[in-house]
């Protein structure tokens, strides 16, 4: 075979993308800066009449990815981004925004390519980082960002959060930049999805964690006391609880009462000759502390409190949320490609979907009152 000449006119062959994808032959790097980032990329194509491979040279322009309030599977759907939107038939050039808003008005921004996301997909935390912002939060802190996005050719933004993560998002949209948003938060506490990324991950964690105090609790006859995070939403102690047959549950939509849902729970299952008990408790009812003290009083038993904290919020993602951030990632990016922006990905019904961020915002979160009700059933 011969070598061709060099196509730096890629649209010659983005025409048609059927022909394009059956033409190629091969990838290459060609070009890498001090830094590592890809310059320039190769695609070597073949034309079987003349038995000759050309080779195509890719450019890119157009999205922006903002890191937000999550961490597991933040970073496969950054990937997501990239992969996508970088491909051959996309034609776009994709910027991590770090620290958030503030990354947008401080111009703390990096243009990524592949190689920005190779191997980050068992990675906890957020390559990206994350930070709060005051100033986003007023007219002219948004316009300026809307003003730093046009500068540099950005025309839409991918915003990885929850809800004020989303109402920034929707700010940014009526200033002229489309933004799509994707749920990310442990706490799974966004009304218009049922699942949120880093929800998987974080309970898996804490049931871990539970499982050990366990052990500790039944060799010594003990009650624990375990706090877990959610302090609006009660969805990992709940579910934490029923895994791990918690003797009592409380979580912050539920009112409860101490005697009823805690001490006679626990007399109960002593009465079956069971001798340790695990109580687990969301961040938002609290007071862990003083519940293991009144339970020690009350029924004369030795007990503990934990707090887990910030251990939920780090480690490798599931397998769970590395595949719902893999498709939340692929339909956002998606969703700009057509030019559409003021949309949430969420997850309804199992399948993934777009709402539109108004909607999506004035949505009342629904508390699963029948697994609740499971929970309370079964516990022992």
């Amino acid at each position: 075979m011969q070598i061709g000449a060099e196509f730096t006119a890629v649209h010659d062959f983005l025409g048609d993308t059927d022909l394009l994808l059956e033409l190629l032959v091969g990838v290459g790097v060609v070009r890498i800066d001090h830094a590592g980032r890809i310059l320039q990329i190769h695609f070597f194509i073949h034309i079987p009449q003349t038995d000759q491979i050309f080779i195509v040279v890719v450019g890119n322009v157009g999205t922006m990815l903002v890191g937000s309030t999550t961490q597991h599977g933040v970073s496969q759907i950054i990937s997501m981004g990239i992969y996508f939107p970088a491909g051959i038939n996309k034609g776009m050039k994709v910027y991590g925004v770090y620290r958030g808003y503030n990354g947008l008005l401080n111009g703390d921004v990096e243009e990524m390519n592949l190689r920005s996301v190779s191997d980050i997909i068992g990675n906890g935390g957020t390559m990206l980082y994350t930070a709060r912002s005051e100033e986003y939060a007023t007219p002219a802190g948004i316009q300026r960002a809307a003003d730093f996005c046009r500068s540099i050719g950005v025309s839409g933004v991918v915003v990885i959060g929850g809800d004020g993560s989303f109402r920034g998002a929707r700010c940014l949209t009526n200033a002229g930049i489309n933004c799509i948003g994707v749920p990310g938060t442990i706490d799974n506490d966004i009304a218009c999805s049922e699942y949120t990324v880093g929800f998987d991950t974080a309970m898996n964690t804490a049931i871990q964690m539970v499982d050990r105090i366990r052990d500790t609790a039944q060799s010594h006859d003990r009650c624990s006391v375990v706090e877990v995070m959610g302090r609006r939403c009660g969805d990992i102690a709940l579910q934490t609880g029923i895994a791990t047959g918690a003797t009592a549950i409380l979580v912050p939509e539920v009112q409860y009462n101490i005697e009823r849902d805690v001490i006679a729970r626990i007399i109960n299952t002593q009465k079956t000759g069971k001798k340790h008990f695990i109580v687990v408790v969301a961040e938002g009812v609290g007071g862990v502390r003083d519940l293991a003290k009144y339970v020690e009083q009350r029924l004369g038993i030795e007990a503990r409190a934990t707090v887990l904290g910030h251990v939920q919020r780090g480690g490798s993602p599931t397998l769970r949320d590395r595949v719902v951030a893999s498709q939340m990632g692929f339909k956002a990016v998606e969703l700009l490609e057509q030019n559409i922006g003021n949309r949430v990905v969420a997850m309804q019904g199992g399948k993934i979907i777009d709402l539109d961020i108004n909607e999506a915002l004035d949505m009342p979160r629904v508390f699963d009152e029948e697994l609740y009700k499971i929970a309370m059933t079964i516990s022992i």
